[in-house]
């Protein structure tokens, strides 16, 4: 799938940089970006993003020193200088873009604020879908991160052609300082969604995938807006003279999956590839999802299992597609197979459309109560984000 990713802020830029890195590893070629912040420091910070890919903006206003957590500011400044970021789109140049994705934590100041303005834009000028994948800030963060994360998420799901959720909190280990994790959450991030981006391609040995997951799919199955989830598990096979370093899953993984994901008894070797298949893609459902969620109200989902050609079992994949079928509320199930130069075999399933979340709800819980203690909101700012805080899930 070709990508434009826009990083909004430092959070989305981080996230975006590895993004461009997981792409350059990958072959490249799939993925476009430009980053954009308040906050010089930020930008320069970046190390696979173009110098030139590098937008500032709100230099007048804070001089390059970021907005902080005042997400009115950043999306006043966005809305201000929107034809500066745009321009750095167009210079870019779309190509081929089958999707632009804003990436944006949602819990401090330039993202938060500027990721709704940007999507609005977005839409008006192209006929590509936008999507928003939003970083849900860790309740230890403080309340006006909640109350920011909420004021735009309940914008973004206006603006946006879906928002596409990572919770922190879900994912932080016990004990660990959430600046200490903000590194290993990129690239659980990336990680995920870096194999999903890349769905449809030629493999890594030049094959096509039998039951080929393209653009058209991901954008069939986000098309009804809201919020969405994503889940994936992966397992070791027995695979001769293994070089994961050198094939996409094993890009992805260079670094090592998590623990709970490399198990002794998750290795694939003596099983039956059809029962095997259908129980990674359980095990990526009922797993740890970016956004936990109850999974059964997801409105359509799609499944893409990736790996070496040998291990992609049609029949696994068709029963794995009518598994997740009877388990979600929709009718619509998509998915197919990847084949990747690997020792590993990945299942990734997107749940979209979810109508029942507790983090987010919780979320908007904490907004409400901030918002009614707060006095810092400008009532009179034609460009304020949403303040209702209104439920998300009808």
């Amino acid at each position: 799938m070709k990508v434009f990713f826009i990083g909004f802020g430092q959070a989305g830029g981080k996230i975006v940089d590895k993004f461009i890195e997981f792409d350059q590893r990958a072959s490249g070629g799939s993925f476009r970006a430009i980053a954009v912040n308040t906050a010089r420091t930020d930008l320069m910070g970046l190390q696979n993003i173009d110098f030139e890919d590098r937008v500032l903006i709100g230099q007048t206003t804070v001089k390059g020193h970021g907005v902080g957590t005042d997400n009115d500011t950043g999306a006043q400044i966005t809305f201000d200088e929107i034809d500066i970021v745009m321009n750095a789109i167009d210079r870019k140049g779309i190509g081929e873009t089958e999707a632009f994705i804003i990436v944006a934590g949602l819990g401090g100041g330039t993202g938060s604020g500027g990721a709704p303005v940007l999507a609005r834009h977005l839409k008006k000028i192209y006929t590509e879908p936008v999507y928003v994948l939003a970083i849900l800030p860790a309740p230890e963060e403080g309340r006006l991160y909640s109350y920011n994360a909420a004021r735009s998420l309940a914008t973004l799901v206006k603006e946006a052609d879906n928002v596409i959720l990572f919770d922190n909190s879900a994912w932080k280990n016990e004990g660990e300082s959430i600046k200490g994790a903000f590194e290993r959450l990129n690239e659980e991030v990336v990680r995920r969604f870096g194999l999903l981006f890349r769905a449809g391609e030629v493999g890594t040995l030049g094959n096509v995938g039998e039951m080929v997951v393209d653009s058209s799919e991901i954008i069939n199955t986000l098309k009804g807006g809201g919020i969405s989830s994503v889940g994936y598990a992966i397992s070791e096979v027995g695979v001769q003279n293994p070089e994961p370093e050198r094939g996409l899953l094993g890009r992805v993984l260079r670094r090592g999956p998590q623990v709970e994901e490399r198990r002794p008894e998750d290795k694939l070797m003596g099983e039956d590839r059809t029962s095997r298949i259908l129980s990674l893609v359980r095990r990526a459902m009922l797993g740890r999802l970016t956004l936990p969620c109850e999974y059964s109200t997801a409105s359509r989902a799609l499944v893409l299992v990736a790996g070496p050609p040998d291990e992609l079992d049609r029949k696994g994949i068709e029963k794995a597609k009518s598994w997740v079928e009877e388990n979600i509320a929709g009718v619509e199930v998509r998915g197919g197979d990847f084949p990747a130069q690997s020792r590993y075999v990945a299942a990734v399933v997107l749940l979209a459309s979810i109508a029942d979340a507790p983090r987010v709800t919780n979320l908007l819980e904490i907004a409400k109560e901030t918002k009614a203690t707060s006095e810092r909101i400008d009532e009179e700012n034609v460009l304020k984000l949403d303040e209702s805080i209104e439920p998300l899930f009808e």
